[in-house]
């Protein structure tokens, strides 16, 4: 049997598995064990079970638990509100600026968590409800929250990039610092089009009372207190990290501990908070773990029949095509898989075929591995399978319709491609801060 046929027979499979509803972990973990029973026969089903014990030399994944724990201890305590308040109060007088506001919000948020799913639980809920009330365009704000949610794999302290870092043996420092331009270039271009388009179609987004438009300076500054503690947080993690004082997960203990204490001394960490934000921590944590121990399986199934030769001798020899001919066929293959996939199951898949042929095409892994996140942010808000999707018709009240989440996001799909157009044609967007950073 070719590689091809036995490549589009456990992909199909994959494929099937997870419109039927399966979880993904299950489907992955279930065609990598067929497949090698069915390859190399009896015993061989024990393969990829062997290949999940990698998981437990992975060190940095300790940071996942307590990424996520800092996350969500600062949105279960409130604090992402006070933030909200903030912008809600400094971006109003502005076209759109409640819109533009919680953009500034999901680029805080995305660099005290490190997903996008705490970003769009905020947004959704805190922020959806008040840009409704106030009368701003359905559509258009359901669009600015799956966007600007998407954020959190892209700023640091970014979970995927971690997870990266781990399977391209790349350094997550140097990871970080490449994700800070691009993302803050892409929030940038979504707050322009927000006000762009506001400032050209106003009852997109009408303008706000003189109440809340008549607020002195003095309180406007006391408002700024409320992003004293999350930066003050993440300044002293990533400060720590930079000078070399603590270790990657021992940065992260740093972040989720003062996440802690800023909630015990705002009188804020009650038995409820704590409860909701261990529960949500383990769940999320869970669901990564088992979708790394399975695609890892699968992986190594699919890299025993010798893929990573195959899938270089098809881009060179079979196509005969040029590296960045290839690099724009990686591209590709991302977001449609990321249509079907989750994110980190799609990474520990393809990673590890793509990313040897990368390094030996001559570009950069740590560029490259800006791009695979920027790909993801797309399909995390494209259709079948994006996840901030199904989160958001879980959140959205009754008004938003599916077709409403649908439409929202096709502007931000076309800005999220311009950014990685661009970063692909300049890469020092992404390896300035990194090269800054190693020849200081």
């Amino acid at each position: 049997m070719s590689y091809e046929l036995i490549t589009l027979l456990m992909f199909s499979s994959l494929m099937l598995l997870l419109l039927t509803g399966q979880r993904v972990f299950g489907a992955i973990g279930f065609v990598a064990a067929a497949a090698a029973l069915l390859l190399w026969g009896d015993g061989a089903s024990e393969m990829p079970f062997n290949a999940s014990f990698i998981v437990l030399n992975w060190y940095p994944l300790l940071t996942l638990p307590l990424f996520i724990f800092m996350g969500y201890m600062l949105s279960e305590s409130g604090i992402a509100n006070d933030l909200y308040k903030a912008f809600h109060v400094w971006m109003g007088p502005l076209s759109g600026g409640l819109a533009i506001g919680t953009i500034g919000l999901m680029v805080v948020i995305s660099a005290m968590n490190g997903l996008s799913v705490a970003g769009m639980a905020i947004g959704a809920s805190i922020a959806l409800p008040e840009l409704l009330r106030r009368g701003y365009d359905k559509v258009m704000v359901t669009g600015v929250i799956q966007a600007g949610s998407s954020l959190g794999i892209l700023i640091p302290p970014s979970v995927v990039l971690v997870l990266y870092a781990m399977i391209a043996r790349q350094p997550v420092l140097q990871l970080w610092l490449a994700g800070v331009v691009p993302g803050l270039i892409m929030a940038t271009f979504f707050a322009l089009y927000i006000y762009i388009r506001c400032r050209r179609n106003p009852a997109l987004a009408p303008t706000l009372p003189p109440e809340d438009l008549d607020v002195g300076l003095k309180e406007k500054l006391l408002l700024l207190r409320a992003g004293i503690a999350p930066l003050a947080i993440f300044f002293a993690m990533m400060g720590l990290f930079l000078m070399g004082v603590t270790s990657l997960v021992e940065s992260a203990a740093v972040g989720a501990a003062a996440a802690t204490l800023t909630a015990l001394v705002k009188r804020r960490l009650t038995g409820h908070v704590l409860d909701e934000t261990m529960r949500k921590t383990l769940s999320i944590t869970c669901m990564f773990m088992w979708i790394i121990l399975a695609a890892l399986c699968f992986g190594a199934v699919y890299d025993g029949l010798g893929a990573k030769r195959a899938i270089s001798a098809l881009f060179l020899e079979t196509w005969d095509l040029t590296p960045w001919e290839i690099l724009i066929m990686m591209m590709v293959s991302f977001i449609i898989l990321g249509m079907f996939l989750d994110d980190t199951a799609m990474l520990v898949i393809v990673a590890p075929l793509y990313v040897p042929l990368v390094i030996s095409l001559g570009f950069n892994p740590i560029w490259f591995g800006v791009l695979y996140v920027m790909t993801c942010q797309v399909a995390y808000i494209t259709p079948p399978f994006g996840y901030n999707l199904f989160l958001m018709r879980a959140m959205a009240p009754p008004e938003i319709t599916l077709v409403d989440i649908y439409r929202s996001i096709v502007p931000f799909v076309f800005i999220m491609l311009i950014t990685i157009g661009i970063v692909m044609t300049f890469p020092q967007l992404a390896l300035w801060l990194p090269d800054l950073y190693a020849g200081r």
